[in-house]
């Protein structure tokens, strides 16, 4: 039986801290992104994954599109968004992303979907449709996409990566002990070979990558995982606290301060990584990361 010292001290761990707590947005007022998400039948994994940034992204008018329907045919532990049989792809959703970022007056859009195993190419067919459409609404935006692992298929890769966008990011999330309980579908191994692709087979285009802390990693496998980054090739890094978004999630491990993130920043920076953006709140797209629009 634990003492009582020891069951004090796990509680103290997994207490939200201060540092964590935001304040409610004003009534209203993202009710703006709000309208225009619904009026154009969009979908964003501000909403979807429940994000805690959702609130300030959305006052400054800035949101990450979510296509290919809202239900994930994995589930990953630490996911907020929902899980099962998903729906037939829009073929329409490409061009509504378009228009909705064009009023929005994008200068740097980012696009993500949920994981469609049940698809031939994973939705990589959507992804280009999606830059397509974004080139001819918005040429001069970059554009951003957070792609699921696509099985491994590198055909489907192939197909985003000639699509004309300009980040290409997937995110390994957590360490490879833990894939089995946090990530079930996934492969550490397959990332990180998917990442060295995309930088192997493109030109001028930027690769990058995240991981969550507080899920029970220690310090050394997240240096390996930097290191494991640093070698494929990937240029660009986010890092940010495990936040748990449903009852049913995955357990937080434990809150990291603010100062163990400029920890990560230092040793990423030091073994190569170009850009780094580690803070507790940082997702793949929050404040669009690494370059904020004007």
């Amino acid at each position: 039986m634990k003492s009582k010292n020891i069951q004090d001290k796990e509680v103290k761990r997994r207490r939200i801290p201060s540092h964590l707590r935001l304040s409610l947005p004003r009534a209203g007022s993202d009710s703006y992104v709000t309208k225009l998400l619904k009026r154009h039948s969009l979908r964003t994994v501000c909403q979807e994954a429940h994000c805690p940034n959702k609130g300030e992204c959305f006052r400054r008018g800035v949101a990450t599109f979510m296509i290919l329907g809202d239900i994930c045919t994995r589930g990953c532990a630490f996911c907020g968004v929902k899980q099962g049989k998903p729906r037939k792809p829009d073929p329409d959703e490409p061009m509504r992303v378009a228009r909705a970022a064009s009023e929005l007056r994008l200068r740097y859009v980012v696009v993500t979907s949920v994981t469609r195993d049940d698809l031939p190419d994973g939705g990589a067919g959507y992804f280009a449709q999606t830059a397509s459409e974004l080139r001819r609404e918005l040429p001069r935006a970059t554009v951003e996409f957070l792609l699921p692992d696509f099985l491994g298929r590198r055909k489907s890769w192939d197909v985003v990566i000639e699509s004309g966008l300009d980040v290409l990011s997937h995110n390994v999330e957590t360490v490879p002990r833990l894939y089995s309980r946090v990530r079930r579908g996934a492969d550490y191994h397959r990332s990180i070979s998917l990442l060295r692709y995309a930088g192997d087979n493109s030109s001028g285009l930027a690769v990058k990558s995240g991981f969550m802390v507080g899920l029970g990693e220690s310090w050394e496998e997240l240096e390996a995982v930097m290191s494991d980054l640093v070698d494929a090739g990937v240029e660009q890094l986010v890092v940010g606290q495990y936040l748990k978004p449903r009852q049913r999630s995955y357990d937080v491990v434990e809150y990291l301060p603010p100062e163990y993130f400029l920890r990560i920043e230092e040793t990423a920076r030091s073994i190569g990584m170009a850009h780094v953006y580690a803070r507790p709140l940082a997702r793949t797209s929050y404040a669009l990361a690494l370059k904020k629009p004007d």
